[in-house]
């Protein structure tokens, strides 16, 4: 079981209402007819991710727009075309449709919590979606699209985040955002903004005097503005968490991400592992034990196959065997499904993804394939990824 980036021990775990109990604790309750155990010896047992940033809706897309760009600006009136495709075939699959498939995508990179840059959806996030949406923060698009920053932002209790694209860029005018939002009084210890490729040393100081975090999201940074984070953002001291952005800018999924992030070079293993447990809970003030493994806590977790010494080192490729989203079964893999022998498995749908394998999910995925196929055609991809069911 993984209890922090760099260390591990073994014990057993026990789950009652969605939380884990005291660590070791025996659960013997003949008033609790189901209770389950099954063995996970020879897996590593990590914290559900969590994913910073994403647009759910977007993961059907194809990446658009490949820079590079001055800016967000720019990019989006290159990509911008409704009624021309692909936009105009992917816009007509519905929107609660596009959005769990956005969930799926983070289901299958072992994330449990994703951070949705848009209005909470509960008609969709409440009935059973793939993994856990953050339903408490404030946000405004960005300081050209959003009008009226300023008012969303007093508008948000200070115990919730306030989410906001800026400094997308990496010309004057993206690097002048953070002055304005000083100006405009956005900045504070619960803004987070998303992005800041445009920061530098007087940007950063700013940011660091009141102690505003960021969200990085590489891939989609490097593929629409050819650049991301500067070395100095990661020696600043900053709070960062790691987001995908959606399928129109991101490589894939939180795996992709992480990957790229890796190849920076920029942090260590047990930095880049508190990106997207720990630190990301911290950022988006979550406290019920999302991106960490104790006692009491929400029990949010991810087995892997215990090939690395460590948390952290997991993260290389992490391909998860098991997901649990307060102690349910969201995904599995057919090995481990194969292992325990149908039990607990129920109603689970089988669903194949390129790149990932092949999974059982908590989810209709054949009735979601249908309606996608009916409008894209069968050899549709989810973040880049055929899938088959």
């Amino acid at each position: 079981m993984a209890r922090q980036g760099g260390e591990t021990c073994r014990l057993d775990l026990s789950i009652r209402h969605d939380r884990l109990l005291p660590f070791d604790a025996r659960v013997n309750d003949p008033c609790e007819p189901d209770l389950f155990e099954f063995d996970l010896s020879g897996h590593l047992i990590l914290p559900g991710l969590i994913n910073c940033h994403d647009h759910l809706e977007f993961n059907l897309f194809p990446r658009l727009g490949e820079g590079p760009h001055a800016n967000y600006i720019d990019w989006a009136d290159n990509v911008y075309r409704p009624l021309d495709s692909p936009l105009k075939e992917h816009l007509l699959v519905p929107k609660p449709i596009r959005l769990m498939w956005g969930g799926l995508k983070n289901l299958f990179s072992a994330v449990t919590t994703v951070c949705h840059h848009n209005p909470y959806e509960p008609s969709v996030f409440d009935a059973g979606f793939p993994v856990r949406v953050v339903r408490r923060f404030g946000w405004a698009h960005s300081l050209h699209f959003s009008q009226d920053v300023s008012i969303r932002f007093r508008a948000t209790p200070g115990r919730w985040p306030f989410l906001l694209h800026a400094a997308e860029g990496t010309c004057r005018r993206a690097w002048s955002e953070i002055a304005h939002l000083e100006e405009i009084g956005v900045l504070s210890d619960h803004t987070v903004l998303i992005h800041g490729v445009a920061l530098e040393d007087s940007a950063i100081e700013v940011l660091r005097r009141f102690r505003t975090s960021l969200i990085w999201c590489p891939s989609s940074n490097l593929f629409t503005l050819g650049r991301t984070l500067q070395d100095e953002v990661f020696r600043s001291g900053l709070n960062i968490g790691l987001g995908t952005d959606s399928a129109l800018t991101g490589e894939g999924d939180l795996i992709d991400e992480l990957r790229v992030a890796q190849s920076r070079g920029r942090f260590t293993e047990a930095e880049l592992f508190d990106m997207v447990t720990g630190k990301a809970a911290q950022i988006l003030r979550l406290n019920c034990g999302e991106g960490e493994i104790r006692e009491g806590g929400v029990a949010d977790l991810v087995a892997v196959a215990e090939e690395h010494g460590t948390p952290s080192e997991a993260l290389q490729e992490i391909r998860p065997e098991l997901v649990l989203l307060g102690g349910k079964i969201k995904l599995i893999s057919r090995r481990l499904a194969d292992r325990l022998q149908g039990r607990r498995t129920t109603g689970l749908e089988p669903i194949y993804l390129e790149g990932r394998g092949e999974y059982l999910v908590d989810a209709g995925v054949r009735e979601l394939h249908a309606a996608t196929a009916q409008i894209l055609g069968p050899d549709f991809r989810l973040a880049g990824r055929r899938v088959q069911v």
